[in-house]
């Protein structure tokens, strides 16, 4: 009977699994004698210990306040202060002879048990101290006794000599008391070494087993190679072959074993290996990888046609080229602009965004699915935007070196617009070169927010869909209801101030005075339009969107707007 490569694999791990099983009960075994003894030392060797502390605390005790009473005597303090001392030394040898009698009950409890553990000459020496520091308790009583007949007498010598001898017994007994405690910590360090020496005989029986294993499986190793050895082979030199790029390799099926059924597994993973290399050939011209890798784990995007899906388009643009441009050669342009490109790429990608193209000194980049969670693209785009305007300050700082000058340098700005939306995504392009990119009116609603900043004053407008999904982590500013050139639906647009709760206090109180304006500027109340707005550049004398509005004011004035007129402006450039 032929045995399938299964069926010796199973009976291998069969053997495996018992020789695992007996390892695993001698160990336990081992290990539970281990752990029979810890318990016994925390159970039967601690608490004695323990009580004989407590015992010589209270011994201690008892003399600190029969020195009291002695004080309390001499100073004729009254029979009130002399009655609670006594019943307080009284309360305290009590404490004694019951901490007494509990390490006595756990050495009893031990020695009683039927196990091969510990010193019981040793605890049977302990208990026999004990006993006899329970009898001496009675003297030591006697002698305190004393003490009291003679409360009466403080100054007499009798006095005198009976509390020396109550103090003598005392110290005996202390002393006698803490041999008895130092017995027994030696018999439990002996009862832990003796553990000790049994837990390293467990792990060196776990080691031999081990080894014994290890022998085992050096001879299986060796009895499967002399069994699998060729058709593995053929196996390895096909894999080399695929890893130098030979892709179009078919292993013949040789054998109906397991061995068949992984040469058919490998010819599946070399067509897939052929599938993803096209897919990478086609799409490598992309300028962010995740795209191809994307791509590469689905391969249902790489279908010609496209997807509608809601996304979150960017669109970012650099002010004060023209001066930077004049009197810097071509190369130093490109070099300047490669770096200020390099700059402000870095927010984007860290914050999942992908790079859709560059346009001169512009940036398009898009976040959505399957790159991005559809409910975090709008507010990683808005963080990407924060992130670029923070890092335009230190490009500043860059540009007198860029440039190769140190005076008369030109200081650069950003405008960011945002908006978010249903786009299609797809495949754009023709048979040599195609694009992976987004389009609709969304991104067209993302480029003219960025060149609406120039006509606010602003500098990071944002979509009414953006804000809407980013509101849990980003403040923004209402700033207008617009109708840009080719929408027949006007759109609320806001301005990005900064992360959740981290805004200047003067930065909302401006936000405040200008949503009082533009309420009263959309009712048609110009007066407390033109108030407000005139508030709010109190607050900030150079903000952009108030000065606009009066503006806007002064025209309507002299021009008022239809009777159904709802504070739509439309937006002239594209």
């Amino acid at each position: 009977m032929r045995l399938s490569i299964g069926g010796k694999i199973f009976g291998v791990v069969l053997f495996l699994v018992a020789l695992i099983v007996a390892v695993a009960i001698t160990t336990v075994r081992l290990s539970n004698k281990v752990v029979d003894q810890l318990e016994d030392v925390g159970a039967h060797y601690l608490p004695p210990i323990s009580a004989l502390a407590d015992a010589q605390r209270g011994n201690l005790e008892q003399e600190n306040l029969v020195r009291q009473l002695v004080e309390a005597a001499l100073l004729h303090d009254g029979d009130d202060v002399e009655i609670r001392l006594r019943n307080d030394i009284e309360e305290t040898k009590r404490g004694v002879l019951e901490n007494l009698a509990i390490a006595r009950h756990w050495l009893a409890e031990h020695m009683a048990d039927d196990v091969e553990f510990g010193d019981r000459y040793g605890l049977s020496r302990v208990d026999t101290r004990l006993e006899l520091l329970q009898e001496d308790t009675g003297q030591i009583s006697e002698a305190r006794a004393l003490i009291y007949s003679l409360l009466n007498r403080p100054e007499s010598d009798e006095f005198r000599r009976a509390v020396g001898e109550w103090r003598q017994r005392r110290v005996a007994f202390d002393r006698r008391l803490d041999q008895a405690r130092q017995e027994m910590q030696r018999l439990t360090h002996g009862s832990i070494a003796e553990t000790r020496r049994h837990q390293v005989a467990v792990s060196e029986a776990t080691l031999a087993v081990a080894a014994l294993a290890s022998l085992f499986g050096l001879m299986v190793a060796w009895m499967a190679a002399r069994t699998l050895a060729r058709p593995v082979r053929l196996l390895l030199e096909a894999t080399r072959q695929v890893e130098s790029g030979k892709l179009d390799l078919v292993i013949p099926r040789t054998s109906g074993d397991e061995i068949g059924d992984l040469t058919d597994a490998f010819n599946r993973m070399v067509r897939e290996l052929e599938v993803k290399a096209r897919i990478r050939d086609t799409f490598g011209k992309y300028i962010d990888p995740r795209i191809v890798e994307g791509l590469i784990h689905r391969p249902d995007l790489a279908a010609p046609g496209g997807e509608r899906r809601v996304m979150t388009v960017f669109f970012s643009d650099l002010v004060g080229f023209t001066n930077l441009s004049e009197g810097v050669t071509p190369t130093a342009l490109v070099n300047i602009i490669n770096r200020y490109l390099t700059v402000m790429s870095e927010p984007i990608r860290s914050n999942g965004g992908v790079i859709d193209k560059y346009i001169g000194d512009a940036i398009m980049a898009y976040w959505g699915a399957p790159f991005v969670a559809t409910d975090e693209q709008a507010t990683r785009a808005c963080l990407a935007a924060i992130e670029q305007m923070t890092r335009v300050h230190s490009f500043n700082h860059e540009l007198p070196e860029l440039m190769g000058i140190k005076r008369n340098v030109p200081d650069i700005g950003m405008r960011i617009g945002i908006a978010s939306g249903d786009l299609v995504v797809g495949n754009i392009g023709s048979d040599v070169t195609t694009s992976y990119t987004v389009m609709g009116d969304t991104v067209n609603f993302a480029s003219r927010l960025e060149g609406a900043n120039k006509g606010y004053g602003t500098r990071m407008l944002a979509s009414e869909a953006t804000a809407r999904m980013a509101e849990g982590t980003i403040e923004f500013r209402e700033i207008d209801l617009i109708l840009v050139v080719g929408k027949t639906e006007p759109e609320r647009i806001f301005e990005i101030l900064g992360h959740k709760g981290e805004i200047a206090p003067a930065v909302a109180a401006l936000r405040e005075r200008f949503a009082e304006g533009l309420d009263a500027y959309r009712r048609g109340s110009w007066d407390l339009a033109e108030s407000a707005f005139k508030g709010a550049l109190e607050l900030a004398s150079n903000d952009g969107p108030s000065a606009v509005f009066l503006e806007r004011l002064t025209r309507l004035r002299q021009e008022p707007p239809p009777g159904d007129w709802n504070g739509v402006w439309a937006l002239k450039e594209k």
